[in-house]
């Protein structure tokens, strides 16, 4: 419980919580991690939720949203974090009830790291002043930082293959799997970060009662992020789409080379199979059963080849 913005009292039972709330000015924040089902219930009553949004809280891989209650809101939003190693994009979804005087956590596990939720709220008496939006905001921050950080990882990851993408020593099935593992981690962020904007947006309406005039500066902030990330994260899909394009456009030119080159040595190996063949009749010839016949064979052989050696090579195509 915070008043005035600050800290006055912690690890109180749930069934204290409305009435901590009747005391004047009185911020009462409840965190709840994998709770069961009564646990939220016991909360629902206290505080008045609806039922529908109760089961959103407890129900899995929600759209990031924010839906409007008589008593409350309810939002739903995603932290995110990037495997370097493996370029898969984790993500970690936590429920908020926002009422006029308490806010409620609900976390699936302990995956998703409150206490930088806490550090943040701690960083910035002033702010928890107040009330409940103060506290809005430090998640917000946290969850939308989460997303900048994930997606200026993602950007420097798809650089690195941008390298490998030019280096004839990486094998092409690397720059493969590593574009496709990331193509669907971007695909991820994209739904966890385009929803946010609208969220975010719509907290910022006047006519919502979290959000005083003297936090507006800070929502806009958050906000800004957004964009940002979400205006990034588009930008890196269309560039890893270009990655993938190149590397087929890159591979039908090394097989179009290959062709040429084996079209050529097929030319020059043509002329001592038609000389040979023709020396190999039935039928007399000059130098027919002599030993100048031959050499004369051998000599068409070695000049003809050497001759188109020559033209393949100038031309580049061997």
């Amino acid at each position: 419980m915070y008043r005035h913005g600050n800290l006055e009292d912690e690890n109180f039972p749930l069934d204290q919580i409305s009435e901590h709330l009747e005391l004047e000015d009185a911020v009462v924040w409840v965190d709840m991690c994998a709770p069961d089902i009564e646990d939220l219930r016991l909360v629902a009553d206290e505080l008045g939720l609806h039922a529908l949004a109760v089961e959103d809280a407890v129900g899995e891989r929600q759209r990031p949203k924010l839906d409007h209650y008589a008593s409350h809101d309810f939002l739903s939003a995603y932290a995110v974090w990037l495997d370097i190693d493996t370029g898969e994009l984790h993500s970690k979804e936590i429920a908020v009830f926002i009422t006029k005087s308490a806010l409620i956590t609900v976390r699936k596990d302990e995956q998703f790291d409150i206490e930088q939720v806490v550090q943040r709220w701690d960083e910035a008496p002033d702010l928890n002043k107040f009330g409940v939006g103060a506290l809005l905001y430090g998640l917000l921050d946290f969850v939308v930082d989460t997303h900048f950080a994930a997606v200026s990882s993602l950007d420097e990851q798809i650089e690195g293959i941008e390298d490998l993408l030019f280096d004839d020593r990486t094998p092409n099935s690397d720059v493969q799997r590593r574009s496709y593992e990331l193509r669907k981690s971007l695909v991820l962020l994209r739904r966890v970060t385009l929803p946010m904007r609208e969220v975010v947006n719509t907290l910022m309406r006047r006519d919502t009662h979290v959000l005083r005039p003297e936090l507006l500066p800070y929502y806009q902030d958050v906000y800004d992020h957004v964009l940002r990330a979400t205006e990034w994260t588009e930008s890196l899909r269309d560039l890893v789409q270009s990655i993938l394009e190149t590397n087929l456009t890159m591979q039908g030119n090394r097989l179009n080379v290959i062709t040429k080159k084996v079209t050529g040595w097929a030319a020059v190996i043509a002329v001592p199979t038609a000389v040979t063949g023709f020396y190999g009749q039935n039928v007399p010839y000059p130098g027919f059963g002599h030993h100048s016949g031959f050499i004369a064979s051998t000599a068409i052989i070695v000049v003809l080849s050497l001759l188109l050696y020559g033209i393949f090579r100038h031309n580049d195509w061997i």
